[in-house]
């Protein structure tokens, strides 16, 4: 094959032929580098898609929780007399539903799901025997909405129709409203004209009841509007009249309008999720904005953008997070790539050689590598951004990406002949050896270069929505400054070690050490840390996520379960720690807009408003302990109860500075329940749970050590600890509790109090860890550690590999020196547990430090309900830095076992020279 090549060199000529033939020889390392392209084509091609797919997926969750009205975008204008429509105002206002959708910006016009035009009179006065047997004083207004008989089910009678001029107007009323009402099929009322009116407009209209209905889908959005249509409007007050809206034919109301009664219009727009790209966030959010400023001349109200804007933010968050865990994975490809051509380059050395023995130039061998990677790269290349396209989501516009990755691929073939060309082919004695100048000034121009980053990225910070260059590059830095100090450190514990195997029985020991410190480290080292660390870099921050979402969680509930209600007889606790699973109960009351008073009397402090909050801390404190939440009870909260004096508060820092400088720190007082409590700053804390996160202004009482009161202070809420909790009969126990508070008393309530509320620990940290973009985070937490793991087993996979040929002569040479099997593979871990031990250390101090670094300026709390994120040491990380190095070691040894058994070590000693 050679004689054939050299042949074809002195004409000139490239044969394909000889190519093929050439890349068949060498076909594994070849193979190696083909499926390092393809894989690095497939991530660029294939990741992007897959992110888009989750936040989609998000999108349309997180909208799904979003109000039915809150996803409107509604026009509106005020009462209006017609002037010049000519004789259907009505219908000329509802061809503006069409126009005013068709001047949408065409990322907002995209999501427009469903559409209603209504037009409505402003509610008036009404009269009618029925009413009049009631002695109900009623306002209604009459309404004309598009699909109200699509929407709506009739239960008695007819929907309306414009009646002959002269005739009463005819309407329908929900089913309930009319019940309420005292009205029915066939009720007769008089309806005062809505003003103001003109002086021509009839005063007054007949009206009857022709339908009753009920809706298809209370839910669905279509009945939304004030007044409601499904229900009566309380009266604000005494003297009030109620309010209710009755359903009429467009027509009709058209002839009301002609007649001279003012109307209000509207045009609303339901969006939905299935025409909105997660991709084109911003561009949305704009467009709302858009809609506001240019209303021309009509009200409009929409509060999409609201979480939209939220979305966005942690979808931009997101994005950064997955830019670090990119880089850290595309980085480590690159090293595998460098280390697949320097084994490339080192097997065929001798072709090399000879080549230049026979005059030909550096450049020549360069050039035969180039032709060889052109045929095997750009097909890998394409077949990996083929594979790629078929994952589901949207493209993520990463062509130009994945053409870059093939050519640079490319090229390390040719480069690394170059660089083989220029270097020595002699053994290097890595503990013996010293670095030159040149190379210990790039080395240490490196760690500077990563320390300034770092203090770069603290000081500027980041700007939401990009994934900023200097960020993603600060991880790699990072791992390769590390990997370059760990590299200068590593030949000093070997040389201790290998004296002391020198001195040791037996050959295992002194042979393992010796060849560790014959082999290249450089580019192994850096590659298994980068991988290492870019997986301890998503398992650490993956962690510190889910501790401060239980935070979050035990923030809102500090216990297994929380009732609230309005008041609660106290001794409901009791009731509750009798139901099966229950072990403990304590009360809470929570009041807001308290205000501060400098005595008993409620001499006015001028400091604004707080929150009061009372728990039992003794019992708190127990039931923290028995749910096992992340809760600290602060010590002045649990004072023993009989104690005089004021009562030791933890109040906000802002209360607290408020207290100290009107000098009310030491006594103050606050009410609660119509009763006035005396207290004193004995701590502080800048937030607490059963409040609100955002929540400035608080006091925060013992219950324990309330002083006696005619009127005890009664809870509005019970904490809750057990195991295998019955909601459904928690839920009772609060509603019998309520109520007996509402019935034992000497003043009883006329209305059944609304149900108490529960929430449970478990369903509360569920809903902080679902929904919005956790699922993009989630997908690139797993990726990026399996990722890395897997990356990094590669690496030492290519370690073992490139010293493969040597490592077969060395083992026929002492196999007929009598070394078993066994200590040729006890010889193979003494070598490799050096490389491997430091690199995956190294690789799991950066990726611990990595998430201390960043988390500050990455905007995890998008993922924690607001709660900051902070990272500390797991236990388990030691643990699996452990199991890794094993499954490490396991591997190489397994490569090495399968690797001679295919090389047939019996010939190894004649396939080359070197010794």
């Amino acid at each position: 094959m050679e004689r054939r090549d050299e042949k074809e060199r002195r004409r000139g000529v490239v044969s394909i032929g000889a190519v093929a033939r050439r890349i068949r020889a060498y076909g594994g390392q070849f193979l190696l580098l083909a499926a390092l392209t393809l894989v690095a084509t497939l991530v660029i091609s294939g990741v992007p898609r897959i992110v888009n797919a989750h936040a989609e997926q998000g999108l349309r969750a997180h909208l799904g929780t979003v109000p039915a009205q809150q996803r409107d975008v509604t026009y509106s204008t005020g009462p209006l007399v017609p002037t010049n429509e000519g004789g259907s105002p009505v219908a000329t206002r509802q061809g503006d539903l069409a126009t005013l959708e068709a001047g949408m910006p065409p990322v907002v016009r995209r999501m427009v799901e469903r559409r209603w035009f209504t037009a409505e009179t402003r509610p008036s006065r009404v009269v009618g025997p029925d009413l009049a047997a009631k002695n109900l004083l009623v306002d209604l207004g009459l309404r004309a909405v598009s699909g109200t008989a699509e929407a709506g089910t009739l239960v008695d009678g007819r929907w309306p129709a414009d009646a002959p001029e002269g005739e009463p107007v005819q309407v329908a009323l929900a089913a309930d409203v009319a019940r309420q009402l005292n009205l029915r099929v066939g009720s007769r009322l008089t309806l005062a004209a809505p003003g103001p009116v003109s002086p021509t407009a009839p005063p007054r209209a007949t009206v009857d009841v022709v339908g009753l209905f009920a809706p298809r889908d209370d839910t669905d959005g279509f009945w939304d509007g004030l007044p409601p249509l499904l229900r009566v409007g309380e009266p604000p007050g005494d003297g009030d009249p109620f309010i209710a809206v009755g359903v009429v034919d467009a027509a009709a109301l058209n002839r009301q309008a002609v007649a001279g009664w003012p109307l209000a219009f509207s045009w609303r727009y339901r969006m939905g999720a299935d025409g909105i790209d997660a991709r084109e966030l911003d561009q949305v959010i704009d467009g709302l904005q858009q809609l506001t400023r240019e209303a021309e001349g009509r009200n409009i109200v929409q509060g999409l953008d609201l979480p939209l804007g939220e979305f966005a933010a942690e979808v931009d968050s997101a994005r950064t997070v997955l830019g670090v865990i990119a880089a850290g994975v595309l980085a480590t490809l690159a090293g595998l790539v460098v280390l697949a051509a320097g084994l490339l380059v080192r097997r065929r050395r001798s072709e090399f050689t000879l080549l230049r023995a026979r005059g030909g130039a550096a450049t020549t061998s360069a050039g035969r590598s180039l032709t060889e990677a052109l045929l095997v790269v750009p097909p890998a290349g394409a077949l990996g951004w083929l594979v790629g396209g078929l994952a589901p989501g949207a493209p993520g516009g990463t062509l130009w990406f994945a053409v870059a990755a093939t050519v640079l691929v490319a090229l390390a073939l040719p480069v690394a002949t170059l660089a083989a060309s220029r270097g020595g082919a002699g053994r290097r004695e890595l503990i013996r050896s010293r670095p030159s100048a040149r190379r210990l000034t790039v080395e240490a121009g490196l760690l500077v270069l990563a320390g300034l980053a770092v203090v770069l990225l603290r000081r500027r910070g980041l700007t939401p929505g990009e994934v900023d260059p200097l960020l993603v590059s600060v991880p790699v830095l990072l791992a390769v400054a590390a990997a370059v100090v760990a590299m200068r450190l590593y030949p000093w514990p070997l040389r201790l070690v290998s004296r002391l195997a020198a001195r040791a029985r037996g050959s295992v020991a002194f042979l393992g050490t010796a060849r560790a410190g014959r082999s290249v480290v450089a580019v192994p080292l850096v590659v298994v840390v980068l991988a290492i660390a870019t997986a301890a870099f998503c398992a650490v921050t993956a962690a510190g996520i889910e501790a401060s979402r239980d935070r979050a969680a035990s923030r809102v509930v500090p216990a297994d379960a929380l009732i609230l209600g309005d008041r609660i007889a106290p001794d409901t606790g009791a009731e509750l720690e009798r139901l099966p699973g229950v072990r403990a109960a304590s009360p809470v009351l929570h009041e807001a807009g308290q205000r501060l008073a400098k005595d008993a009397i409620g001499t006015e402090t001028r400091l604004g408003g707080v929150t009061v909050l009372m728990v039992d801390g003794p019992a708190l404190a127990r039931i923290v302990r028995e749910s096992g939440v992340d809760v600290t009870v602060p010590a002045a909260l649990l004072a023993p109860a009989g104690g005089g004096g004021p009562l030791p508060a933890v109040v906000s820092p802002t209360v607290a500075a408020e207290l100290a400088d009107a000098g009310l720190d030491g006594s103050a007082f606050v009410s609660a329940q119509g009763q006035r409590y005396e207290f004193r700053v004995a701590g502080q804390a800048e937030s607490f749970p059963l409040l609100r996160a955002e929540s400035s202004r608080f006091v925060v009482l013992p219950w324990q050590s309330l002083p006696r009161r005619d009127y005890a202070a009664v809870p509005t809420g019970f904490l809750v600890a057990g195991d295998d909790l019955d909601g459904e009969a928690l839920r009772r126990a609060g509603d019998a509790g309520q109520s007996r508070f509402q019935t034992g008393g000497a003043v009883t309530g006329r209305e059944r109090p609304r149900g108490v509320e529960l929430l449970t620990f478990a369903d509360t940290r569920r809903q902080v860890g679902e929904g919005g973009a956790n699922g993009v985070l989630a997908f690139g937490f797993t990726a990026g550690a399996a990722g890395g793991t897997a990356l990094g087993l590669l690496a030492i996979a290519f370690t073992v590999l490139a010293g493969a040929r040597e490592r077969g002569q060395v083992l026929s040479r002492l196999r007929t020196l009598g070394l078993s099997r066994r200590q040729w593979r006890g010889l193979l871990l003494v070598e490799l547990v050096p490389l491997v031990g430091v690199s995956v250390v190294t690789g799991a101090l950066v990726g611990t430090l990595l998430p201390l670094l960043l988390t500050p300026v990455l905007g995890l709390s998008a993922f924690t309900d607001g709660v900051e994120v902070r990272v500390a040491f797991e236990p388990g990380l030691a643990a699996a830095v452990v199991a890794l190095g094993a499954l490490a070691l396991g591997f190489a040894v397994a490569v090495e076992a399968l690797n001679n058994r295919r090389m047939r070590l019996g010939e190894v000693l004649r396939l080359g020279e070197e010794n």
